[in-house]
């Protein structure tokens, strides 16, 4: 009888996910680059290169996007359910929102120093007559109106209408309020818990259902690199850096505060806290990279959630309701930095002068104006809303609107790392923080259950007990 072995089938082992990540980011630019150089069709329109970059990375967006509104209801009713025989879980979300507060007031000051520091109206090339008002704006009203669900799974619908060879194409458009959407979910975890045993079931349905939708975003965020090729590829065909010259100081403010902010801001508060700076950084890495390019809080969430409980060590239990808490109403790069600045910057450009009240109320729009336009989108919708307050002119928005995605892809990153940062901070001081996962974590992580296991989300929750 012959022995025969059959010699091992070698695999192709890619390169680690950060390695992806940072060649798809080189491709994409030096692939935006050969697009800008290439200029628009004879008929004005993006060439071929810059639309499938556009595709790709809208594309991969709008997958992010539409896993959302299931992660985030599944995800907070499950985390209500696991917090039944938790006795500082009101604790954790009042230290959640004081630190959103935190951050939020230290972020407003840096932008208000740098704002009279650079004096950016006073450098700028542009005048007041070149002005007008954006097509968006805000209130105090709108706060209400984002935390008032339209309908039981906080969706809404738009139709835009257009004249083409003399025919009406109407095209209807399904968005979604997450702000809402976590209403409900908090609104129907509580329900649960409340409805006592008849509800098992229905939270065991919750939780299958939970596992089967983060499967699904687990391979969505595999494609990372490939929508990080197309995002940054895009924005450079696109925007290039001509738009820069006549707001120049304008911009290096923003940057240079959005800089203070993620890198010696957050490094103290980490620091205060006992957390190594490193760690952090090297764990929140893939959202706040992916912030960057997609300029999206929202599409950004669900791998800001995974990077928050899988790199950071934050329990799932909290992290599900922290992490889609912040990315609708924690925004320090959008709600406190710009505006603070770009109301300086609009000032200096009508010749308004600012008074000691004046500042103070940037500060009051920044840290709480938030939540007011937590069911808009956008950064220029924060800025309205600072203006009106003030009673400067709205017709200063239309100044920035040139270069405005330019610097939106610094203050998503912002956002997103703050809203990793905060959970994070709770975690350590209410002492539920897994600091053996904080400080090994790395990217390659994130995809450690997909390889091992495929055990049910509820087996991963800790429970949220002081760390002895």
């Amino acid at each position: 009888m012959s022995d025969t072995t059959t010699a091992p089938t070698r695999r192709l082992r890619l390169p680690s996910f950060t390695v992806q990540v940072l060649l798809g980011l080189g491709l994409g630019v030096l692939l935006g680059w050969i697009a800008l150089q290439m200029g628009e069709t004879a008929s004005g329109d993006p060439n071929w290169l810059t639309t499938t970059l556009d595709t790709i990375g809208s594309s991969f967006v709008t997958m992010l996007k539409a896993i959302v509104p299931p992660l985030v209801f599944l995800a907070i009713v499950t985390s209500i359910a696991n917090l039944q025989q938790v006795t500082n879980a009101a604790r954790l979300a009042w230290q959640t929102l004081l630190w959103f507060a935190i951050t939020a007031a230290i972020s407003v000051a840096v932008g208000i120093g740098l704002g009279l520091l650079f004096q950016p109206g006073a450098h700028s090339t542009l005048s007041a007559e070149a002005g007008e008002e954006a097509g968006v704006s805000a209130s105090w009203l709108d706060f209400l109106d984002g935390l008032i669900p339209g309908n039981f799974l906080g969706l809404g619908a738009s139709t835009d209408a257009s004249v083409t060879a003399g025919a009406v194409d109407a095209k209807t458009s399904i968005s979604f309020n997450v702000l809402q959407i976590v209403v409900i979910a908090i609104v129907v975890g509580i329900a649960a818990l409340r409805t006592g045993k008849a509800a098992e079931p229905f939270l065991g349905f919750t939780r299958s259902a939970l596992a089967i939708v983060q499967k699904v975003l687990w391979w969505v965020i595999r494609l990372a690199p490939l929508g990080t090729l197309g995002l940054i590829g895009r924005a450079v065909a696109t925007y290039g850096w001509d738009l820069l010259a006549p707001l120049g100081s304008f911009a290096a403010a923003i940057y240079v505060g959005l800089a203070i902010v993620l890198f010696v801001v957050y490094p103290v508060i980490l620091r205060t806290n006992g957390l190594r700076i490193s760690s952090f950084f090297r764990g929140a890495w893939p959202a706040i990279q992916l912030a960057f390019v997609s300029r999206s809080s929202v599409g950004t969430l669900p791998l800001t959630e995974r990077v928050v409980e899988r790199n950071l060590g934050v329990p799932r239990s909290y992290a599900s309701f922290a992490v889609p808490l912040a990315a609708t109403t924690k925004m320090d790069g959008c709600a406190s930095i710009y505006p603070a600045i770009s109301a300086i910057f609009v000032a200096q450009i009508f010749g308004i002068h600012l008074s000691l009240t004046d500042y103070l109320l940037i500060a009051f729009v920044s840290v709480v104006g938030s939540a007011a336009t937590a069911g808009l989108t956008g950064a220029v919708v924060m800025l309205t809303l600072t203006l009106s307050t003030l009673g400067l002119p709205l017709a200063g928005v239309g100044l920035l609107l040139a270069i405005d995605p330019i610097l939106d892809m610094g203050r998503t990153a912002v956002n997103v790392a703050g809203q990793a940062l905060v959970p994070t901070v709770v975690a350590k001081r209410e002492g539920i923080l897994d600091l053996q996962q904080y400080e090994s974590a790395s990217a390659e992580d994130l995809f450690k259950d997909d390889a091992v296991t495929d055990a049910p989300a509820e087996s991963a929750d800790r429970e949220l007990e002081p760390a002895r």
